[in-house]
């Protein structure tokens, strides 16, 4: 009787599975205007589908036979279940490499989610969705290049190494020099993203909306709703190019203080185009390569500062921030101006590459997002509340909310220490996250329902700088949340000021500013002491 019922959930598994996706691969491919392309889709869509429906079905009757009949919370069920999380896993990342494009975006956005997916898929999608991409042949690329430019690699450019150096989940560079002898860095759209987006989509979204059905907790429809939103951006790659120079206006008029510090490589525009960009090449050490770091005679916790207070100043003062922030976007150098710092270390600058997936904060909900972080930094319950509920978080989840933007528990998180918000990365914390994470997923995916689908890339560009902050710092530092709290606080000042319509208001927010600045003075204070504290200690 287990075995039928189990057998009878895979397969409705695979049956709507399969039903979905058939539907959205047919209209696909009745929708294709190129003969040729059509003829792609009527043999690609079919097996890509029998994928899907195969992992989806064995995964759900892996979890539902080898969990049948284990107590809830006993050792022998958290056994079993941890060896069906890793095996399931890896059935999904072997789907994501098989498939392409948009299953590989997928799996980098499962690789951030901490709060939301056990332990086992967010470290099998890390270790691999950066590194494992799957690189097009050249005679693909020389398919490309010919159609956008109107010649050959060789023809185009005086020099193309056809061999690339990166590739990622839509395309891949490959180093080349123009004819006048610049160096330039030429990325290339990989030619199944535009041959099975469309399909591969709807299958996507039939997949997860069939499981919604029949797992009403396993409910992934935002992040479909998501990837529907800014794929089409971030395949045209005329709008990654000018939301670089849009990034970089941003911190020449509202963050000239660190202006030079942030760098976006230049666009040749005359042979740039929706799906191949060509651009000035940089010479630089991922950000979290510590050691490439070190060697150019860089410290790691300047990195880490100007990374925090270049994404905070985007965040709260911007409203124009850069979503994808993982390691292989971001390269440091040091700053051309050849300017060192005390005891000969050089300052770094950090080049901000990849810039197909940003988002606007509207004026409000910026400053309602500054607010909740100056709230956090400061410990204040009030402003949590306050700020969270305009979020959408609502008076029931904002406990929540705060959690996973901190990955503290709520008793941390209004601790009035000033090391209340670092995580420390032991083992033992990770556990405790993984607890939390277990014990409150129904009302974590009701929350993440309710959150507006900007904010939910916050979250996404929250988790992507914690893990690069983790590795330059070689654990949490104190420092990263002194940053966020002085440039969310001053964004909050700015704000008022702006809102100020007599001289008595102005002097209001001027006498926060001054009571602001001590309590700021009072926590650099405080991270000098600490940092005395643990040198002493060592």
């Amino acid at each position: 009787m287990a075995a039928r019922s189990l057998w009878r959930a895979s397969t409705k598994v695979f049956a709507a599975t399969a039903v979905a996706g058939a539907g959205a691969g047919s209209v696909a491919i009745a929708n294709s205007d190129d003969p040729a392309s059509a003829l792609k889709l009527s043999t690609a869509v079919p097996l890509r589908l029998f994928r899907d429906a195969a992992t989806a079905a064995t995964i759900v009757f892996d979890y539902e036979y080898s969990l049948w009949g284990l107590p809830v919370g006993s050792i022998e069920r958290e056994r079993v279940k941890h060896e069906v999380h890793t095996r399931s896993a890896t059935r999904l990342q072997e789907l994501c490499f098989t498939n392409g494009g948009i299953y590989i975006k997928l799996g980098q956005h499962i690789s951030q989610l901490e709060y939301l997916v056990p332990a086992e898929y967010v470290q099998i999608m890390r270790q691999s969705m950066l590194n494992r991409c799957p690189v097009s042949s050249y005679d693909q690329v020389l398919e490309v290049v010919k159609k956008e430019l109107g010649g050959t690699p060789d023809e185009i450019f005086d020099e193309f190494d056809p061999v690339p150096i990166a590739s990622a989940s839509l395309a891949q560079v490959h180093i080349a020099r123009t004819h006048d002898g610049q160096k330039v860095a030429v990325k290339v759209q990989h030619t199944h993203m535009t041959d099975t987006a469309a399909a591969d989509y709807a299958t996507v979204e039939l997949i997860v909306n069939a499981l919604y059905r029949l797992f009403p907790s396993f409910d992934y429809r935002w992040l479909v709703d998501e990837v529907r939103d800014s794929l089409p951006k971030e395949l045209d790659f005329l709008i990654e190019a000018k939301n670089s120079i849009k990034c970089m206006d941003n911190f020449r008029r509202f963050s000239p203080h660190i202006a030079e510090y942030v760098y976006a490589p230049t666009i040749h525009w005359n042979m740039s185009t929706s799906k191949l960009l060509v651009m000035e090449y940089i010479d630089g050490a991922q950000v979290n390569d510590c050691k490439a770091i070190r060697k150019m005679g860089i410290n790691t916790r300047d990195v880490s500062k100007l990374l925090s207070r270049t994404f905070a100043e985007m965040m709260f003062k911007h409203g124009f921030v850069h979503c994808d922030p993982h390691a292989a976007n971001v390269l440091v150098r040091p700053l051309p101006s050849g300017s060192k710092r005390i005891f000969g270390k050089k300052k770094p600058q950090l080049v901000l590459l990849d810039h197909g997936l940003y988002k606007n904060l509207d004026p409000s909900m910026r400053i309602n997002y500054a607010s909740l972080w100056q709230g956090l930094v400061f410990s204040d319950a009030n402003a949590i509340k306050e700020n969270s509920v305009k979020l959408g978080a609502g008076e029931d989840l904002y406990v929540l909310f705060a959690g996973i933007l901190t990955m503290r528990p709520w008793s941390k998180v209004i601790d009035p220490a000033v090391d209340h918000l670092v995580v420390q990365g032991t083992d033992g914390d990770r556990s405790e996250l993984q607890m939390y994470a277990s014990q409150y997923f129904p009302q974590i995916t009701e929350l993440l329902s309710r959150l507006p689908r900007v904010i939910l890339l916050m979250l996404k560009t929250n988790d992507c700088l914690r893990a690069v902050n983790a590795a330059l710092m070689e654990g949490s530092s104190l420092e990263t949340f002194f940053i966020v709290g002085k440039v969310s606080s001053e964004a909050v000042i700015e704000s008022k000021l702006l809102q100020s319509r007599s001289i008595l208001s102005r002097v209001h927010v001027w006498f926060e500013e001054l009571l602001l600045e001590a309590r700021l003075f009072g926590m650099q204070i405080a991270l000098w002491l600490l940092k005395l504290q643990k040198a002493l200690t060592l």
